[in-house]
């Protein structure tokens, strides 16, 4: 019951021959350690020297990148734009760390969370671009719904910029009759923004605002500010 399995030979190359013509029909065998050194050995050299043709072409790191694309970036922006636009584009890439808490000035109000400098921008006020006349009719409708406060921030003579239901932390910037910080409107791409710069320097947990500016009106809104040179009213 015992047959005698024939030797596997080698063949002239160093590959073991196949008795049955195929690899797999023999089972496994193990492989000798001189005939695999010179197969790791083969294919080491084979991988470290690529073909003339062709060029071996490495990412730098991700790091690395992005501070080349912000270089570029604003290298492009410092020939042709003036330096609210490069202000701007630098605060995209590094956003001041602001919250939002209750205000001993009224109801909510914005903090720095970080020391900010003076002449720095602090926060874009962001919201839906209306006409004058969509203005005042949202400004009845709010006012039948119950909503005190208004959001509305004027940008020129035809458009406003409402934050009432559609805006971020700058819209809970309150007034004060001596601000640490103004409003100023910029053109970014033939599209004009209201951006919050600091007036002076801005510690942390200062509450920031700015001057509302609003229009003399014969009905007065009392100003909570508490400054020294508190003017008493907003209007």
């Amino acid at each position: 019951t015992s047959f005698s399995t024939p030797k596997k030979k080698k063949r002239d190359d160093g590959m073991r021959e196949h008795v049955t013509g195929c690899a797999r029909s023999e089972g496994y065998y193990k492989i000798d350690k001189k005939d695999k050194l010179k197969y790791l050995n083969n294919s080491r050299a084979f991988a470290e020297e690529p073909p003339a043709d062709t060029q071996v072409r490495t990412r730098p790191p991700l790091a690395a990148r992005r501070r080349s694309e912000q270089r570029r970036l604003l290298s492009s922006f410092t020939g042709s734009c003036d330096s609210d636009l490069l202000k701007f584009n630098q605060l995209k890439f590094r956003k001041k760390k602001l919250k939002f808490c209750k205000s001993h000035i009224h109801d909510w109000g914005l903090f720095a969370m970080e020391p900010i400098a003076a002449d720095e921008m602090v926060i874009e006020y962001v919201g839906q671009n209306i006409r004058q006349v969509i203005a005042d009719m949202r400004e009845k409708r709010y006012e039948d719904e119950g909503i005190g406060s208004s959001y509305m921030f004027r940008v020129d003579h035809d458009t406003i910029i409402d934050a009432t239901k559609c805006g971020n932390f700058a819209r809970f910037i309150n007034h004060s009759c001596n601000p640490n910080c103004y409003a100023k409107v910029i053109t970014v791409e033939s599209q004009k923004k209201i951006v919050i710069y600091s007036k002076q320097h801005i510690n942390v947990n200062e509450e920031i605002t700015y001057d509302y500016k609003f229009p003399i009106e014969d009905v007065k809104i009392p100003c909570l500010c508490g400054s020294e040179n508190c003017r008493g009213t907003l209007n």
